[in-house]
């Protein structure tokens, strides 16, 4: 089966704008909007289940934390729990000063009615009227002509002025939303909006909200920009009038329909914390602010603890925020890619602290949003050394030399390859322990040891045991390392030392890592060793080697025997 010929089922819903000069391709954003959330207005009817009071204040608070001063907290005319919810934050005194609750109603006199009674009481209060003036809307669900849709407007707005006035001790703000903004002829959306401001005496001391929703996403975003920016020019008293947006995803661009159109000069962005609304959702604010974070454009929105911030939202709305949701998902931090972990591991051997945040494929510092550097790095089998030495180092201050690096990433590899699923830094630590720590005990095992200096020597006395016989074996050189070489009496050579602290204060271990080759070989191999005591890890380092040599086929055991005979 095949897709319609779309020449034959679709058109395009939206009127072209005739703007050669536009302004907005030019622009930039260098301050946060206005933001209004509708989390619990647009995002609560898009749920399985509606949220109930206790959810609602709960997400009321998360969103009056964050920052938000424009909060849509239901539609009370409509709903008995919304008509609650609003006296309850009015009669409990729950809202903020500096915080509009906003209630949104059609434009009916009854609901009108309904409304400003939800509110009575409150300190500040935003009335959002709605009615769509779309030729679709028009002709097959209001059954109106373009006069009959502006008159239904302005008998709205008329009575939201007259409701207002009996009501004196509210701040109030009128808002209206010509519905299906982006699908509507802009002469028309002008000229409705241009009535209704009239009525509200729109002016600077009086500032009305339009709001023009892209209710259904039906063109490109430069398209949605024009349109915001055709009325940012045309409407009459735009000197009193916010510009708001409210866009949907239904094209998955909301985020850039509403980035272009603060460019094209809204003062006011609508939506959800992380998206949620009809269909494919409202618009992400965390997402969009954020974006403006990462650009030095301070969002005056708070999502330092964005954990609890999801956790809050995903109770609430019972919707789990998406793994790779921008910012917030789970793995947007983690690098599984081996040239993408190798990349960020350099990166932050160059990053230092109150710096410009520039790293390999992180455009925003994840402690930033409370997040810790723990899950940057994931490994599974997509990923190479990089990763591996960096969770190594960041979970164990264990910083490997680039050719143990190489090699270890072979052995994570085919457990990940084995296994087909992810592996933790703890069980990449166990892995390397097994494979070069734990090889300690195999041919070769230390049961006690004495070092001491003899006339500048240093002197190593060991107890071994080789293939279940104990020897005792002796050996001096200029350092432990030497001493422990002349004690074994193999062809051996240290191509590589390198000794660490791996924790510090009572428990502090020392790890030593040696590579050791066969003399006339080329064959070489790592060990480690992990004590308390750096002279013992470093012995225990060599043991280690010299079994996993032996493992390897390189030293024969008769040569191990002969050595410690």
């Amino acid at each position: 089966m095949m897709l319609a010929d779309p020449s034959k089922k679709y058109r395009r819903m939206y009127q072209r704008v005739d703007l050669p000069d536009r302004q907005w391709p030019n622009n930039e954003i260098t301050k946060a909007p206005i933001w209004m959330s509708t989390d619990l207005r647009d995002g609560n009817q898009a749920i399985f289940e509606p949220m109930d009071m206790e959810q609602k204040f709960k997400m009321f608070q998360m969103l009056v934390k964050i920052g938000f001063k424009h909060i849509e907290i239901g539609f009370p005319s409509a709903s008995q729990i919304d008509f609650d919810f609003t006296r309850k934050l009015i009669e409990e005194n729950h809202i903020p000063d500096d915080v509009y609750i906003e209630v949104l109603v059609q434009a009916r006199d009854h609901l009108i009615q309904r409304t400003f009674e939800s509110l009575a009481g409150a300190k500040r209060a935003i009335v959002h009227i709605y009615n769509s003036n779309a030729p679709t809307f028009r002709q097959k669900v209001l059954n109106v002509d373009v006069a009959g849709a502006k008159k239904l407007a302005v008998n709205a707005a008329t009575k939201v002025k007259e409701y207002a006035a009996q009501y004196p001790e509210t701040e109030w703000i009128f808002q209206y939303s010509p519905e299906c903004f982006s699908a509507t002829e802009l002469d028309v959306a002008k000229d409705v909006c241009d009535a209704v401001t009239e009525i509200w005496e729109a002016s600077p001391s009086n500032k009305v909200i339009l709001n023009l929703p892209a209710t259904v996403e039906v063109s490109t975003p430069n398209v949605y920009a024009d349109q915001v920016e055709w009325m940012h020019r045309n409407i009459a008293r735009r000197d009193g009038v916010i510009i708001s947006v409210h866009c949907h995803n239904d094209r998955g661009c909301g985020i850039a329909a509403s980035e272009l159109a603060i460019m094209a000069g809204a003062d006011r962005v609508e939506g959800c914390v992380f998206g949620n609304g009809e269909r494919t959702g409202n618009v992400d604010v965390a997402a969009i602010a954020l974006n403006m974070y990462t650009q030095g454009v301070a969002p005056n929105l708070d999502f330092s603890n964005i954990n609890e911030i999801i956790a809050t939202v995903e109770e609430c709305t019972g919707l789990p925020v998406h793994p790779r949701h921008p910012y917030a998902g789970d793995l947007v931090f983690t690098a599984f890619s081996g040239s993408h972990q190798d990349a960020i591991k350099k990166g932050f051997e160059f990053q230092k602290n109150e710096e410009i945040w520039d790293m390999p494929y992180l455009p925003i510092d994840p402690k930033d949003l409370g997040r810790d550097y723990d899950a940057v790095i994931r490994v599974n089998s997509q990923s190479g050394k990089g990763g591996i030495a960096y969770l190594l180092e960041a979970n164990y201050n264990v910083v490997l030399p680039r050719r143990i690096q190489i090699e270890f990433s072979q052995t994570v590899q085919k457990r990940t390859d084995e296994e087909g699923t992810e592996i933790t830094a703890q069980e990449i630590w166990k892995l390397f322990k097994e494979t070069y720590v734990d090889t300690k005990d195999t041919h070769y095992s230390t049961k006690n040891y004495r070092l001491y200096d003899n006339n500048g020597k240093q002197v190593v006395e060991l107890e071994v045991e080789v293939n279940g016989e104990t020897q005792q074996l002796r050996g001096e050189g200029n350092g432990p390392i030497s001493a422990m070489l002349d004690a074994l009496q193999l062809p051996i050579d240290v191509l590589s030392y390198e000794e660490r602290g791996i924790s510090s204060g009572a428990n502090a271990k020392a790890l030593a890592l040696v590579e050791l080759q066969v003399k006339g070989t080329g064959k070489s191999a790592f060990g480690a060793g992990i004590h308390d005591n750096i002279v013992t890890s470093s012995i225990e380092a060599i043991i280690a080697c010299t079994n996993r040599l032996i493992d390897q086929g390189v030293l024969s055991t008769d040569q191990v025997i002969a050595a410690a005979v």
